[in-house]
């Protein structure tokens, strides 16, 4: 079972690895990271995407909640909630197949960010099937290159996480 769980840690030098060695060293694969400054610059919120069943969930969490420079994880996945995924493509886009791919690219809420005579590069954002769906779709034209951030997500509504609130709550 895949898991969103989200923490709220403190922004200072070293959290990201000690969190993600830990978690390794434990044998927990994160399937997916994504690290970002919050509203309030002293904190970052973590987003990790991991696949398992409750029980390893609970003992990532249990872990994640030992360090003192984690404020609150939350399981994120079990309540309504929007994820995102951001990717760059750059594909081949000869002059004749241009007009195929921005049109793909259109359908998919995308846009072209950058155009070169032989490539173009796209971003797209959205729910991780519509980012790979984009994918296999490009590889016919041939990518180039691409990158991708780790899921973020947010619960919806009015819940907000308050630093100050207890862990699980």
């Amino acid at each position: 079972m895949r898991h969103v769980l989200s923490a709220l840690v403190q922004n200072v030098p070293g959290v990201l690895s000690h969190i993600s060695g830990m978690l390794a060293s434990r044998g927990y694969n994160i399937d997916s990271l994504a690290v970002g400054e919050t509203e309030d610059p002293r904190l970052s919120r973590m987003t990790f995407v991991v696949v398992g069943d409750d029980a390893i969930l609970e003992q990532v969490r249990k872990q994640l909640e030992k360090i003192v420079t984690v404020v609150r994880v939350d399981d994120i996945s079990s309540r309504d909630h929007v994820e995102r995924d951001l990717m760059l493509i750059k594909v081949k886009a000869p002059p004749g197949r241009r007009s195929e791919i921005r049109e793909l690219t259109e359908i998919f809420r995308g846009r072209i960010v950058d155009v070169a005579p032989e490539m173009v590069m796209i971003e797209i954002s959205g729910k991780e099937r519509k980012v790979e769906a984009f994918i296999e779709l490009m590889r016919p034209f041939g990518i180039i290159e691409l990158v991708r951030t780790g899921r973020i997500a947010m619960v919806r509504g009015a819940n907000h996480s308050s630093a100050g609130q207890p862990s699980g709550s």
